[in-house]
């Protein structure tokens, strides 16, 4: 027989994956990010053959083709570096917390950016870009503060189950302030509106040149936690006893979501449970060792947004729909199973 602790881990916890078949396995969505980014250039309310590719890429605008390929272009980079940067934050929030439940929608961070940019835009004028990502990242570390704080009251600590049921509350208080500070404000209504969905639309290069320092800088921490967020695995005793600085491994990596999170919600506004599946599918392919774990969830969730963003625009031709919307459609029911399984008791 198993033992009990065996029996209650899931599967990618307790099945080592060679080193092999995870550079396959990297190999593989490094491909498929690859195609779908292709996709995304090509596909779109008007479809586009590859003589246009080439020429948009050149520079050339001469037809109606390769001026939508310009446009494309920009949408697809921003759409892979928010993907990478909600799955590499949701799988470190998930590291941090030990909570499969964890993901920047479901923990309120989203939202308090939202709420934070919102507010500073409405009432003391915000304008600049940069401005928007500095506030957002703070709206984000203070929600991320106050839903753990919240998660921890009671009997038993921050439970997976307490830290998402006071996620949800905190979401749908903020989602409420943001509407009762925009719907007064005609000026800024609808453009917020568009925003608060979540998506990529409107990407330029200005926008991508704005958000690339704070992303890469939430890449680099977040990167550089993977050894402490291992340790933290074993649980806080067993880490500390190891020689690592719970508390300061703690700060750090969350830290690192937390800018990544910010960032990439001033930017393409919050675009909810793309952290919660993609660390969990990544478990299943490349195993529980966070060295292996984040990377591979920044591919895998770069090529997720960009797939949603890819269908959103081709299933509602010639419109399109928000990739949030796509995420939702996705993410809701992955939550729901996450719920009713035995695997939200802890990683």
């Amino acid at each position: 027989m198993k033992p009990a602790t065996a029996r209650r881990l899931p599967d990618a916890a307790v099945v080592r994956r060679p080193a092999r078949v995870r550079l396959l396995w990297l190999l593989v969505a490094a491909l498929v990010l690859a195609a779908l980014m292709v996709a995304s250039v090509a596909f779109g309310s008007r479809n586009v053959g590859w003589s246009d590719i080439w020429a948009a890429i050149g520079g050339a605008d001469e037809s109606l083709e390769q001026a939508a390929v310009g446009k494309r272009i920009p949408r697809t980079v921003l759409a892979v570096l928010i993907g990478a940067a909600l799955g590499l934050a949701g799988a470190v929030m998930q590291g941090v917390t030990r909570n499969p439940l964890a993901d920047p929608g479901i923990l309120g961070v989203n939202m308090g950016a939202s709420l934070a940019v919102v507010t500073a835009v409405a009432f003391f004028g915000l304008s600049s870009p940069t401005g928007y990502i500095w506030v957002a990242m703070a709206g984000a570390g203070l929600s991320a503060v106050f839903v753990y704080g919240v998660g921890t009251l009671g009997r038993g600590g921050a439970t997976p189950l307490k830290l998402a049921l006071s996620g949800a509350a905190t979401s749908a208080a903020f989602a409420s302030l943001v509407t009762a500070v925009v719907l007064p404000r005609n000026d800024i209504a609808g453009s917020f509106r568009l925003w608060q969905i979540g998506g990529v639309g409107g990407a330029s290069y200005e926008r991508i040149g704005h958000v690339l320092p704070f992303l890469a800088t939430g890449f680099v921490i977040c990167l550089l936690s993977a050894k402490a967020l291992n340790s933290l695995a074993l649980g806080e005793e067993l880490a500390a006893g190891l020689g690592e600085r719970v508390a300061v491994a703690r700060g750090v990596a969350a830290l690192g979501a937390v800018v990544l999170c910010g960032s990439a919600t001033a930017v393409a506004g919050p675009i909810g449970f793309v952290g919660l599946v993609v660390p969990h599918a990544c478990r299943l392919l490349v195993g529980v060792d966070h060295r292996w774990l984040l990377p591979f969830a920044a591919l895998l969730g770069a090529a997720l947004l960009t797939a949603a963003d890819v269908v959103g625009r081709v299933v509602a031709r010639p419109a399109e729909i928000d990739v949030g919307i796509v995420t939702a459609l996705i993410g809701a029911p992955f939550f729901v199973w996450i719920v009713r399984s035995q695997k939200v008791r802890a990683l």
